[in-house]
């Protein structure tokens, strides 16, 4: 293979799954941050690994695997483990802000009003819809993950089973039991 395809291959292949990565890794961690780790990181494995894909179905689900496989490390991870969350104060510096900034190693200032975090800023959920992700977010992993790519990414059961190795009863049961207890969660904050 000429150097220039391969180049020209891999520039596909990261445009074609770069954002389904990231919705996937997003849903799993939680943090822009870390999302955009793990994405890079998938990608980082894809190159190195150069996998021979069968279809385009083989494809996606080896960009699951190893997006759900990197999360969960994340999670295992003593650092991670010991890490306290900032998330209420990077909310409260942006109140202060009109526009997302982000403090360099220097010191300086950098605006990120263009960067994905800048771009999530900017969305304006209806406080139904807010309440619903945030629902959502407390879902036990196994769960969150299987109604993500059912929902979001619309794979269908037998996809899921394939992409988790497991087998479609189980996706079927973890999505039963995450919508119980999704619905039980929004009947009692009603």
């Amino acid at each position: 293979m000429h150097p220039n395809s391969r180049i020209e291959q891999v520039t596909e292949t990261i445009k074609r799954n770069s954002d389904s990565v990231y919705r996937l890794a997003f849903s799993m961690v939680k943090t822009v941050q870390d999302a955009e780790d793990i994405r890079q990181e998938v990608f980082i494995r894809y190159i190195r690994k150069n996998p021979a894909f069968e279809s385009p179905e083989h494809e996606r689900a080896w960009f699951i695997r190893v997006t759900t496989n990197l999360c969960k490390n994340l999670w295992k991870s003593a650092w991670r483990q010991k890490m306290v969350s900032m998330d209420a104060i990077f909310a409260q510096a942006a109140e202060c802000t009109e526009r997302p900034v982000e403090t360099q190693m220097d010191g300086s200032v950098k605006d990120i009003s263009g960067d994905t975090a800048g771009v999530l800023s900017q969305i304006t959920l209806t406080d139904e819809e807010e309440r619903i992700v945030e629902t959502v977010k407390r879902l036990p992993i196994k769960y969150r993950v299987v109604i993500h790519l059912f929902y979001y990414e619309e794979m269908s059961v037998e996809e899921i089973a394939a992409a988790l190795k497991l087998q479609p009863s189980n996706v079927r049961a973890r999505l039963t039991r995450a919508r119980t207890m999704l619905k039980n969660w929004l009947k009692e904050d009603v």
